[in-house]
């Protein structure tokens, strides 16, 4: 099927009889394969008569050539599959088989794509980012104090260097323009966090998604914002040279040398909200981020910290 997808991918029309020649197959074969292609990939295909078949959009495949070229200073081998269940499993993997971090894994389509809380991340076939980035930390606690909000304001600044000027941050983990997501980050860790382990930076962008009838809260997609398609490898150097200095300033500085510009880019800075930790909601106003990227919260006037992988904040209706 793959071989079938790389000679659809110019987006131009093409004769089931020239496509069947190609592959050495019958035209009721080519249709076959196109029907899979449909279904398990989730790319729509137009069916004209006398013209052929027809992708509804061009691809471009992820090449680490391509992307070496546009980020030269980048300095982790970049690992692509074609279809894995994740990149984040995928990087682990690869660190306990002893490969070298650190290093970049990316794929065209994630089976088993995973968010925060256990939330299943929808990744159709070479339309996304599904990025997952793996560092060694030798250097204790410090090291993670703040990590995933660095790791936002890298993407952040990325995706508004690929035209998607609303880019903005929500605590602790997603990227939004206006109210709907446009990229979220998971960070995994394996390992003794107070010695020597291993970080997973997974990052998840909406790229030329232009429907996804199974997400299950607001999104959008940088084709979406922009109003045309986007390279996903020169999206794939600008994440990869931004997250590169980010990650460089916290190592040296550590978060605090980064939170006033956190604060100014986060999207309910001064909003009223709700934290939802488990059965519990507390309501309060945001008053930013701590030195560690604990929220602080105005609650009856009185200022709190919270932090926790599985806390969640929405917008109150009166915000």
């Amino acid at each position: 099927m793959l071989t079938l997808l790389k000679l659809l991918k110019d987006g131009r029309f093409h004769s089931g009889e020239a496509l069947g020649a190609a592959l050495g197959v019958s035209r009721s074969a080519v249709w076959k394969q196109l029907q899979h292609l449909e279904a398990e990939l989730n790319l729509p295909i137009h069916k004209v008569r006398g013209k052929g078949y027809q992708l509804a959009s061009p691809l471009v495949f992820l090449n680490a050539e391509n992307i070496a070229l546009n980020a030269p200073s980048l300095e982790w081998p970049i690992h692509i599959s074609d279809s894995i269940d994740s990149t984040n499993t995928e990087g682990l993997r690869l660190a306990n088989s002893g490969c070298p971090a650190p290093f970049l894994v990316l794929a065209e389509q994630q089976t088993a794509g995973r968010g925060r809380r256990g939330r299943k991340w929808v990744s159709p076939y070479a339309q996304n980012v599904y990025y997952s980035l793996i560092l060694r930390i030798e250097s204790g606690l410090s090291q993670l104090e703040g990590l995933s909000l660095v790791v936002g304001l890298a993407v952040m600044r990325a995706l508004r260097e690929s035209g998607v000027q609303g880019a903005a941050l929500k605590w602790p983990n997603d990227v939004l323009v206006g109210q709907k997501k446009i990229a979220g980050i998971l960070l995994e860790l394996v390992g003794d966090p107070a010695d020597i382990c291993h970080v997973v930076i997974g990052i998840g962008i909406n790229v030329n998604m232009r429907k996804a009838d199974e997400v299950d809260q607001q999104w959008t997609s940088v084709q979406l914002e922009t109003g045309s398609p986007v390279d996903r490898n020169a999206l794939v150097a600008k994440l990869s040279m931004q997250l590169q200095a980010y990650l460089e300033r916290h190592k040296t500085n550590g978060f605090v040398s980064l939170q006033e510009e956190w604060e100014q880019n986060h999207a309910w800075q001064g909003r009223s909200v709700s934290l939802i930790a488990g059965v519990n909601q507390i309501d309060g106003v945001v008053l930013g981020v701590d030195h560690q990227g604990a929220l602080r919260l105005s609650v009856n006037g009185v200022e709190k910290i919270y932090s926790g992988g599985e806390l969640s904040l929405r917008l109150r209706d009166d915000s």
